[in-house]
């Protein structure tokens, strides 16, 4: 039986901490001196600066969670319990969670057992031997943020995707269908191809037929019908490239995802750490997902990306659906900059989120006023053509109907 307590954290397969698991289940990141001596380190995530921008090297343990930046790096939801349970662990306990893992997480953080292939036996709640070689085999040991069922996959040259029976080192990410509601690939697929005619900044993306995935893991059950497919646009031939969401630049961890932070806060970033054209971006996606009523662009569908190791961008645009169709909804999931109201999303209000965030106001409201534009006359051409359910199509149009600024 292994007695680890100590993960190291790679960025770019170089060493820069550890996470160590105290007693009584507490668990402490310390960055390595390496790595707070280098003035030109990579940065691992805006939550460790400080206002003056050097690195926050004092930090605080933590309760069974890790800390919020790493805690963020696992699924939530169906998926943690999923993978929990192919691992024989608790999914409360974060720590076992990053070691088994943490060796395709999101971004170019790997996570490993300071000792080499060992297995967080301690952590199990079955006795026998045979019995945990059997999690370990099991176990997918991969990890991505959400609470939809994902896997990440590979596209294969012959076509279809197969998924890794290690579960690492897939470029695309498999999105299955939901049970509970219906044609959600088919509506993903529909607003992202939307958002790019709109000129977004879409990923590849594909629908497919489920039984073209070669490999699905056993336990999920029997599912027929379309899956959305994404390329990941944190991996690259060769190297990862490093991103991450809101929720780990701001510290919150993932059940507040919804709280503790709003769209001008995340407009208040951007425009410290990125440029004209990142603004222009945020600003054309926070206007097409009112547009489409996504009641669900919460901390963690947004992110940050950094194509230099260094600098932050806004990553490409991921998760658009319009969730009106399922559940109704007037409001988004976060405030704008004073309201969550869909129809209270004006001009007036992003002239506010303007001026509270520090942005160019006439470019703001120039921005969302083409993105209308572009938005109703491509809906207006594509809206009959496109995959979604009539359901979806129903309800835009309705919903588009009692938003001003789809008429201003």
């Amino acid at each position: 039986m292994s007695n680890v307590t100590v993960l190291n954290v790679l960025l770019y397969g170089n060493p820069v901490g550890t996470l160590t698991l105290l007693s009584g289940d507490r668990i402490i990141f310390a960055f390595n001196k390496e790595y707070i001596n280098d003035p030109r380190r990579p940065t691992l995530s805006l939550s460790f600066k400080d206002s003056q921008g050097n690195l926050i090297t004092s930090l605080r343990p933590t309760q069974t969670k890790a800390p919020p930046f790493f805690s963020n790096l696992l699924p939530e939801g169906h998926m943690r319990r999923y993978l929990a349970e192919r691992a024989d662990l608790s999914e409360e306990r974060e720590f076992f969670l990053l070691w088994v893992l943490g060796r395709d997480l999101p971004g170019a953080i790997t996570i490993e057992p300071a000792e080499d292939d060992a297995w967080p036996d301690e952590a199990s709640e079955r006795n026998s031997e045979e019995a945990r070689k059997a999690a370990k085999t099991n176990a997918l040991r991969f990890s991505l943020a959400g609470v939809q069922l994902k896997f990440s996959a590979i596209n294969e040259t012959r076509g279809g995707l197969t998924i890794p029976a290690s579960g690492v080192g897939g470029s695309w990410i498999v999105k299955l269908p939901s049970r509970e509601f219906e044609g959600v690939p088919e509506n993903e697929f529909a607003m992202m191809d939307l958002a790019r005619r709109v000129g977004i900044n879409v990923p590849q993306i594909q629908l497919i037929d489920v039984d073209a995935i070669r490999n699905l893991p056993e336990g999920i059950g029997k599912i027929g019908g379309k899956a959305f497919i994404i390329e990941r646009f944190d991996r690259a031939p060769g190297s990862p490239i490093h991103i991450e969401d809101f929720a780990q630049v701001f510290g919150v961890y993932p059940h507040s995802k919804y709280k503790k932070a709003s769209h001008r806060n995340i407009a208040e970033v951007l425009a410290a750490e990125t440029g004209e054209a990142d603004i222009a971006e945020f600003i054309r996606r926070l206007t097409f997902n009112t547009l489409i009523g996504n009641a669900d662009m919460h901390l963690k569908n947004w992110s940050l990306i950094y194509p230099d190791q260094r600098s932050a961008r806004l990553a490409p645009a991921y998760d658009f659906v319009s969730t009106i169709p399922y559940i109704q909804d007037d409001y988004a999931a976060l405030k704008f900059s004073r309201t969550k109201r869909f129809d209270e999303f004006t001009l007036d209000e992003l002239s506010h989120l303007a001026a509270k965030a520090r942005l160019p106001e006439k470019a703001v409201l120039e921005v969302a006023k083409e993105t209308v534009e572009r938005f109703q006359q491509s809906w207006a051409a594509e809206k009959n053509n496109l995959p979604q359910p009539k359901a979806v199509t129903e309800a835009i149009d309705a919903h588009l109907k009692k938003l001003p600024i789809a008429k201003e």
